[in-house]
């Protein structure tokens, strides 16, 4: 059931519970996410990167196959089709090509031309029917082709990016994409907290979720997150069952070669690590 993503993670922030944002990349991917996500009964966001985007042929076939596929698996949990760092005619395009929910990433601009462009596009997106979520400080790491060096987000310009009404708010606070080096400092929860109770209890998301420990994220939780992204662990899991899948040369057996047989091992490793991902958040039964 496609939606918005705004009454599902106002419902996390009252159930103090997280929502995952598990990017899709292809076929597979949407297909093992929306099959867990059902199976555990949880509200799900489907996050879609403007670089994966492009490889999958265009925002409009990416929108086409979710709605296809949400309805020819009989999907009943919520499921949010969501841009993910957009950047301002990215989001355009999504709102066009009939997304439901969409991230404007204007933390690289002087604050001023993150607020007008952000006010554009809220007034877009709502007008729509759309949910939108913005990012004040950089979120560490390299999210396709855009560096950010994980700055920790000043209070008072999360406090004005939310007054611009957008439905759920990305603030760095030590957070990096990608997998975390051994030296990283872990979360800021003082900077969190602050921002929390500086935003009115918006729905708070915590971008780069790989590779933050357990406790760390429940905290997180604690604290005003909404919202959880995952991206790279699923593509860490999916590549280590295909490569054992090939290393212990089942794609020279019969027609282990098929794609179908070929992709199998890494569609169900992408299952179980939703799986353990919706445990961890609390989002389980929460549909």
């Amino acid at each position: 059931m496609l939606v918005n993503a705004t009454n599902m993670l106002l419902k996390a922030r009252d159930g103090h519970y997280g929502v995952g944002q598990f990017n899709i990349n292809n076929l597979e991917w949407t297909k093992s996410i929306l099959l867990t996500a059902q199976e555990m009964n949880s509200p799900v966001i489907l996050g879609v990167s403007e670089g994966a985007g492009k490889y999958m042929a265009g925002f409009k076939v990416v929108a086409a196959m979710v709605r296809a596929m949400d309805e020819s698996l009989g999907i009943t949990v919520p499921v949010a089709l969501h841009l993910d760092h957009g950047t301002y005619e990215g989001a355009k395009a999504c709102i066009e090509a009939g997304f439901t929910s969409i991230m404007f990433d204007g933390s690289h601009y002087p604050i001023d031309e993150n607020v007008a462009k952000t006010t554009e596009l809220v007034a877009m997106a709502h007008d729509h029917g759309l949910s939108i979520e913005a990012e004040v400080g950089s979120i560490g790491g390299v999210e396709d082709g855009v560096v950010g060096a994980g700055e920790v987000a000043d209070p008072a310009e999360c406090a004005k990016i939310t007054a611009l009404g957008i439905d759920f708010l990305a603030a760095g606070i030590g957070n990096i994409h990608g997998k975390y080096p051994a030296n990283w400092k872990g979360l800021d929860f003082e900077a969190l907290d602050k921002i929390h109770q500086a935003t009115g209890n918006i729905p708070l998301v915590l971008h780069g979720g790989t590779g933050i420990p357990d406790e760390m994220v429940r905290k997180a939780i604690t604290l005003g997150v909404s919202k959880i992204n995952v991206n790279t662990e699923c593509q860490l899991s999916f590549a280590d069952a295909t490569r054992k899948y090939i290393e212990a040369g089942k794609d020279l057996q019969g027609k282990g070669y098929d794609p179908r047989k070929l992709l199998a091992p890494g569609a169900e490793a992408i299952k179980a690590t939703v799986r353990e991902k919706i445990e961890l958040f609390g989002s389980a039964n929460k549909a």
